[in-house]
């Protein structure tokens, strides 16, 4: 038997414990997590199939079907970030020449294009510009012109700031015998939303923004409409990870090991969803409504624009119009880099236009919007055209 190989030593690092600055998290996401929920995420792990887990796991499904408004039977947070509970609403429910009609109006209604494409759907789309929302009009011509088996459109859109108006979109999917799916990663937790109301087949979410927990975990429920047409599929669900059909024995009553589920991030969503029952589901829409207008209201008294209509303005995330001039990186840099503050840049047709300010579960606290405002107020003069230069004071 040859000898083995000295151990190569290259990629070896010699570091020191992790060690991160606070900062304030007031972009599109993620948002600073509650304490009490990174208490939560820091306990001994348990197995898996634990007993104590599993009776977690029901308190989770529960909590998360009172904060989403629905009664569904599947609904469950998928082990991976919202992206993936996104990919799983169209895994599960497109066979291959589905016609799936997306509603475009921002970044993520293109990523559901994406992701739809890739399970072979055909996809049509109708589009609107970047800060505006579909009419009820618009919504049941294209159903009549395309006669889609699912809808698919985005409830708050993190990109632009835009909320979608809701109300009778089901009942038109309805009179379609058309799949309605719902995009909630923005909203869920934070901006009203009733999906048994609004008759929504498939939705998801994320942990980190209205629910005050890190990223990690994608909320996924699927309504009774959307499980038949699972049901009927005629070959399995081509992604294995994201099946449902195997996802349910192990989040259903049988309990069968599908994976390794992770343990401590679920300890965090319960901790997350017992906060959002605590306080009450219609306390914490109105809080985040409240400071969302004391941001509206400051940044418009220093002469700045917003760039979605007030009837459609998102509470939790706002598109702020970089003034003229302005170098919009240079000032995101600064609030980084010398106060610990994030805000976000434009996606997209939005890029290097707009700053996109988060306030988000823990973090839409009034105290939060006034430190914003006055360093808005006392610093951005300086990036103005004939202040001093932006790169001088970008560090």
């Amino acid at each position: 038997m040859s000898a083995l190989p000295p151990v190569n030593t290259a990629h070896r690092l010699q570091l020191d414990p992790i060690a991160t600055p606070d900062r304030l998290l007031l972009g599109p996401g993620p948002s600073n997590a509650h304490p009490r929920v990174l208490q939560a995420l820091a306990r001994t792990p348990i197995g898996h199939l634990d007993p104590l887990y599993v009776e977690l796991m029901g308190e989770v499904q529960e909590l998360l079907r009172y904060a989403w408004q629905t009664d569904n039977r599947l609904t469950l947070p998928m082990s991976g970030t919202g992206s993936a509970a996104m990919e799983a609403t169209l895994a599960n429910t497109i066979e291959p020449g589905d016609k799936v009609l997306v509603a475009v109006k921002g970044y993520f209604g293109l990523r559901l294009v994406d992701m739809a494409e890739r399970y072979r759907a055909e996809v049509v789309t109708i589009e609107r510009p970047w800060g505006e929302a579909f009419s009820l009009e618009e919504i049941a011509a294209a159903l009549e012109r395309h006669k889609p088996a699912i809808l698919a459109i985005v409830h708050a859109e993190t990109s632009t700031g835009i909320r979608q108006p809701m109300e009778g979109i089901g009942d038109l999917c309805r009179r379609h015998n058309c799949l309605l799916l719902l995009d909630t990663v923005t909203s869920l937790g934070a901006v009203p939303l009733y999906l048994d109301h609004w008759k929504v087949d498939l939705a998801y979410s994320c942990s980190q923004k209205g629910l005050s927990c890190p990223p990690g975990l994608g909320p996924f429920t699927m309504g009774p409409r959307a499980e038949a047409k699972m049901a009927a599929r005629s070959g399995k669900v081509p992604n294995w990870y994201l099946d449902v059909t195997l996802l349910n024995r192990y989040w259903g009553s049988d309990r069968v090991y599908h994976h390794t589920a992770p343990v401590n991030m679920n300890f965090g969503m319960r901790e997350a969803l017992r906060l959002l029952a605590e306080e009450g589901l219609e306390q914490a829409w109105e809080r985040h409504q409240r400071n969302a207008e004391r941001l509206w209201a400051g940044l418009e008294g220093l002469g700045l624009e917003l760039h979605a209509p007030r009837e459609l303005r998102l509470p939790t995330l706002t598109t702020v119009r970089i003034p003229e001039g302005v170098d919009g990186k240079a000032f995101s840099l600064h609030l980084l880099n010398r106060h610990g503050i994030e805000v976000g840049g434009g996606l997209g047709a939005l890029a290097g236009k707009v700053w996109r300010i988060g306030l988000m579960g823990y973090n839409s606290q009034s105290q939060n919007v006034d430190r914003l405002l006055n360093l808005f107020e006392s610093e951005l003069p300086a990036f103005r055209s004939g202040g001093v230069h932006s790169a001088a004071v970008a560090v």
